[in-house]
């Protein structure tokens, strides 16, 4: 049954509870809570040791990073990601399947999914559903934390999936790829603040939020229905797209669903709005803010 779902983008809970129960979660199927969320919130590992998957390891957003970027959640280099996902027992030849416990259902999973996938893995899936439709279908939890065997995982970034801030700069002027920003409304149009910062966009980029790919359930919703959203945004997924959103996590939503489409090579700009908003001139900050106080 592993063979049929390498390569898919994501697996249903029936799916992975087959093979927990089937004892196949080992060198060649390893699965990752990639829970995070505010601290003042809720704490994801403290949770993580309470409650997960059976067999599932820990994958620490806060981590697996690159520390020296001022930014949140930049991508760690090359060897940096290597070791990480080597300590979780993870190899070139392994499948791996992400969730996390958002209340929403999926939140930081697609990020992790896409970040195997920018280092060169393919063998990844999403849990459409997240922990908490596992949990309300009645699927087995454990408090047991395992202790996998490391592995070797050579990774090799691949720069097609990936944007820059000088790219991003001098595609408002070329226009060589769409821009689609996965933020809430308000923050994209700049009327409410993003985390602290003024909010705003990038120009020319359009606005999908990342929520509606979800389903009130929480499960990505289906292929002809992501199409259409992309349709009435005149996003055409036969040509170049990136996406951006605060700090790359929730764009990876959306390359997730372009992948469900058959479009595998959607670019994630890693540094987002944290990075454009400090780097970019006044005049590539576009906020209906600005007008309003003018």
């Amino acid at each position: 049954m592993a063979a049929q779902v390498l390569g898919k983008a994501l697996v249903s809970s029936k799916w992975l509870a087959e093979a927990v129960k089937a004892g196949r979660v080992g060198a060649g199927l390893r699965v990752l809570d990639a829970s995070w969320y505010p601290p003042q919130e809720r704490n994801a590992r403290q949770e993580f040791r309470e409650s997960h998957i059976p067999g599932a390891s820990f994958f620490d957003i806060e981590e697996c990073r690159d520390k020296s970027s001022p930014y949140d959640f930049m991508l760690p280099s090359e060897a940096g990601f290597a070791d990480y996902v080597g300590q979780l027992g993870i190899s070139n030849d392994t499948h791996v399947v992400v969730y996390d416990g958002d209340k929403l259902g999926t939140f930081y999973a697609p990020r992790a999914w896409w970040m195997f996938r920018v280092f060169g893995h393919r063998q990844v899936s999403v849990l459409n559903g997240g922990f908490k439709n596992w949990v309300k279908e009645g699927h087995p939890v454990t408090a047991e934390v395992s202790q996998p065997t490391p592995a070797v995982f050579k990774a090799k970034l691949d720069k097609s999936l990936l944007k820059t801030f000088e790219e991003m700069m001098e595609n408002v002027g070329s226009k060589r790829f769409q821009v689609v920003d996965s933020r809430p409304e308000g923050r994209f149009r700049g009327t409410e603040l993003d985390q602290g910062l003024e909010s705003g966009h990038i120009p020319g980029a359009v606005n999908i939020p990342f929520q509606s790919f979800l389903t009130e359930t929480g499960h990505e919703k289906s292929v002809e229905e992501i199409q259409q959203m992309f349709r009435e945004k005149k996003v055409d997924l036969s040509k170049p797209l990136t996406i951006t959103c605060r700090k790359g996590v929730t764009a990876c939503h959306i390359a997730l669903a372009a992948y469900l489409c058959g479009k595998p090579d959607v670019s994630i700009y890693d540094g987002s709005w944290s990075e454009w908003f400090h780097r970019a001139p006044p005049e590539y900050k576009v906020s209906e803010m600005k007008r309003n106080k003018a």
